[in-house]
């Protein structure tokens, strides 16, 4: 069983404190962000590949240290050797590929130290307010372009073009928040039926329900039809009461840019499901979440023989390039502060 508790090229980053943020928060008159630490445990179970196959690859997304996120005492237990790679957009995943076929399920458990802090942007209501220090996103021209399922054709940018000047809307901020008030009054949090939770912006547009991939593709696709960089993450979300347990989805959310705020926090899945924090979504994430990949179309390191993956956040495998269903299960315990 091989075990790896430090990563070796990136080790310094993983306890950072995020300062710029915190700064940015805790300028006078604003509240101090919230954070929260938990122990996240991920196990991801391969099946034994049919027989004759050749080759077998599996890759797992990891939670990676960003301003609003700590990574700490990162283990990996696996019986065969793994490789972490470095993938676009800051993202950190695991790879391994056995030189022999496993005779029995291939089993491979992560666990680490996360502490996630309120992301705030308070300046999205106060415009007039300079903008904090930010590093240049070197992927600012990425978050204006089209994804798969989120075309930018001339269609999406007509429904843009009325939600912002039906609001009055004139400044990059203030259509975006008129998008992001028209998705969250007129898009109902819905996962029965069929065609919810590829983010597919068509679908969403039409049936007016879905899961947070589908909020999140309208408002994104929105933002970077009108000229507003935009971008998406996904995750896991935790509940908000403290303690221990499993999670069983992930969640996603987006954020938007502008030179007068930088990037700003929405989440306006999680304001239609709690109407009381609609403000509150516009330009915060909450604590009760981790980050595991930023972006849409993902290709993996190294690139995975099917077509790019829609969102990356559960395991991944190829028997002989062909996709194979992994067995997962994530678990959480808060760690007192």
């Amino acid at each position: 069983m091989l075990s790896l508790s430090i990563f070796p090229a990136w080790v310094g980053l993983l306890a950072v404190p995020a300062l710029a943020a915190v700064v940015a928060a805790t300028a006078p008159g604003a509240p101090a962000p919230r954070s929260r630490t938990f122990v996240l445990t991920s196990t991801a179970t391969v099946p034994v590949p049919p027989a004759g196959t050749k080759t077998l690859d599996l890759w797992l997304p990891l939670p990676h240290p960003d301003a609003s996120q700590d990574v700490r005492d990162l283990k990996i237990e696996s019986p065969v050797p793994y490789k972490i790679e470095k993938g676009a957009f800051g993202n950190q995943l695991l790879h391994l590929q056995p030189t022999t076929m496993p005779t029995a399920p291939l089993v491979v458990k992560l666990t680490a130290q996360i502490t996630r802090r309120e992301h705030l942007n308070l300046r999205a209501n106060t415009p007039t307010a300079k903008p904090a220090k930010e590093k240049t996103d070197p992927d600012l021209a990425r978050w204006l372009a089209p994804d798969r399922l989120v075309p930018l054709d001339a269609k999406i940018r007509q429904q843009a073009e009325e939600v912002v000047a039906k609001a009055g809307a004139k400044t990059n901020l203030e259509k975006a928040r008129a998008i992001y008030e028209h998705v969250v009054s007129t898009v109902h949090y819905d996962k029965t039926g069929q065609g919810w939770g590829r983010g597919d912006i068509y679908y969403a547009c039409d049936a007016r329900r879905g899961n947070c991939t589908d909020f999140h593709a309208i408002v994104i696709g929105y933002c970077r039809a009108l000229g507003i960089p935009a971008r998406f993450s996904i995750g896991l979300p935790l509940p908000a009461e403290r303690g221990q347990g499993e999670i069983k989805g992930y969640h996603c959310w987006a954020e938007f840019f502008t030179p007068e705020t930088g990037w700003v926090p929405v989440d306006a899945s999680e304001a239609a499901k709690n109407p009381n924090k609609r403000a509150y979504f516009f330009g915060a994430h909450d604590e009760n979440r981790v980050e595991f990949t930023r972006g849409r179309d993902i290709d993996l390191t190294p690139k995975q023989a099917g077509p790019p993956l829609n969102y990356f956040v559960y395991p991944y495998a190829e028997a002989d390039g062909q996709p194979l269903e992994v067995d997962r299960k994530y678990e959480f315990v808060d760690v007192a502060e």
